[in-house]
């Protein structure tokens, strides 16, 4: 039997609601995407109180969901709950993952699993969860496709922020401050661009909308390869390998070994937010060298204990004398091809490179995302933005006579450190955000409540 609170108890802290729109029909911000980045801006915006801060958000998705396509069973985070979208920068937050879990019920039943790691799905539904109580100010199902200034008496106070709905059709809004977080594109490598519209070979970025659609239940042994050799890639290798068991899956690594994720507590500390002010004010060959020391906790590495279950599966089929499954070390694809009823790819094999071919009824690229800094939108606002140059508060330089603030978020690896990509600094970088909207509003005349500002160590 399973004890759980029988109800949730009420909130003690409810956030303020969110104003979508200003008297004057122009947002103070609006947010290009609402994914976990813009969703932690507009809870530090929520919890600061009734500021009188008018905020939209543009979502292209049909709804709020966080990499959708790799919420495998099974999977757990590879962070702590604790840096979740709140907490690191005020604990009494109502949006935490404990006041998640305590409104779910299950906030017990969490504790006695003894862990820090929730699985991906539970996480996805806690940012789902979270995301619910800003429906009245985002527009889900529109895409941005222009950002323009909109210029009176030789300068610029508003962006006007373009997008297109489903159906076609094109809608304008105002801003006096926009935040890009448009997250990664799937990187697809050069010998597979041309395959692109081809359904059997397709980037992890889209891997359960995609494994189920082809049959591969009722086939006999299906044959599907997976490229890369990073957290993705180990994961739908063992998902591939548990979904079809009577399956051939190989594993394609360009190095000798699957290299495990450094996630020890000094190396770790990397990620907290104080190191992001140490990093930016580094010169930038000493950001570069910094980097690339740190690159093993996040690039090309896979966590330990996935590494002992891979191997582990592999040891167990030599005992079986069936080795259906394999992982192809210091192996290259060299060239790509369609045949009927398969996939051929060419292969360098070994130190020697010796040729090697096979043919696979699925291709699976866990090749990783590029991330541009949203360059085609910011196109728009050329002469009075420039790209690449990003201020330790997340904002573009910009030139004379542009009053307003455009934020980069998730593209600033380069400046801000390895942790600008992922979920570590979202709560503090989100309050950071939010505070320089509220100066300048305050900056421009408008009337400002005060702000007490919480912001704390993750």
């Amino acid at each position: 039997m399973t004890f759980s609170e029988s109800r949730p108890l009420p909130a003690t802290r409810r956030p303020v609601e969110p104003k979508s729109e200003g008297e004057d029909g122009i947002h103070d911000l609006i947010g290009v995407g609402f994914g976990p980045s813009n969703l932690a801006i507009a809870i530090a915006l929520a919890g600061m109180g009734d500021v009188g801060v008018s905020t939209h958000f543009i979502e292209k998705q049909q709804s709020f969901v966080w990499h959708g396509g790799m919420l495998l069973p099974g999977s757990d985070m590879q962070i702590s709950f604790l840096k979740d979208l709140a907490l690191p920068r005020d604990p009494s937050s109502p949006f935490t993952f404990l006041a998640y879990l305590h409104e779910k019920g299950r906030l017990m039943d969490f504790i006695n699993q003894k862990t820090f790691f929730p699985s991906r799905l539970e996480f996805n539904d806690y940012l789902r969860w979270a995301a619910r109580r800003f429906d009245a100010c985002v527009s889900y199902g529109e895409e941005v496709v222009a950002l323009e200034p909109e210029v009176s008496g030789g300068t610029v106070d508003v962006v006007r922020v373009v997008s297109r709905g489903v159906d076609g059709r094109s809608k304008v809004r105002r801003a006096r401050n926009v935040a890009l977080a448009t997250g990664g594109t799937p990187r697809v490598p050069e010998l597979f661009a041309p395959f692109r519209s081809v359904p059997r070979i397709f980037h992890s970025a889209a891997y359960l909308s995609n494994i189920d659609t082809f049959g591969f239940d009722t086939h006999p042994a299906p044959r599907i390869a997976v490229v890369g050799a990073a957290q993705s890639a180990a994961e739908i290798f063992l998902d591939l390998s548990a979904r079809f068991p009577n399956g051939h899956v190989d594993m394609i690594v360009r190095g000798h070994a699957l290299r495990p994720s450094d996630d020890t507590p000094f190396v770790n500390e990397i990620f907290n937010p104080d190191f992001t002010d140490f990093i930016f004010h580094q010169s930038e060959p000493r950001r570069r060298a910094l980097i690339a020391d740190f690159k093993s906790t996040n690039y090309s590495v896979v966590d330990a204990d996935l590494i002992a279950r891979i191997y582990s599966l592999l040891y167990q089929q030599k005992v079986s004398g069936e080795e259906r499954h394999q992982v192809r070390r210091l192996t290259q694809v060299t060239r790509v091809a369609e045949a009927e009823g398969g996939i051929v790819l060419d292969l360098s094999i070994g130190p020697e490179g010796t040729e090697g071919r096979a043919v696979y009824d699925a291709v699976v690229l866990a090749t990783g995302y590029a991330r541009d800094s949203g360059r085609a939108l910011l196109a728009g606002l050329e002469p009075y933005v420039t790209v690449g140059a990003v201020g330790r508060d997340y904002r573009l330089a910009t030139a004379p006579g542009f009053r307003p603030s455009v934020f980069i978020q998730g593209t600033n690896e380069s400046t801000h450190g390895l942790s600008d990509t992922l979920l570590s600094v979202l709560a503090t970088r989100g309050q950071e955000i939010a505070d320089a909207v509220l100066a300048a509003r305050s900056a421009s005349g408008a009337s400002v409540a005060p702000v007490r500002r919480q912001m704390g160590r993750a």
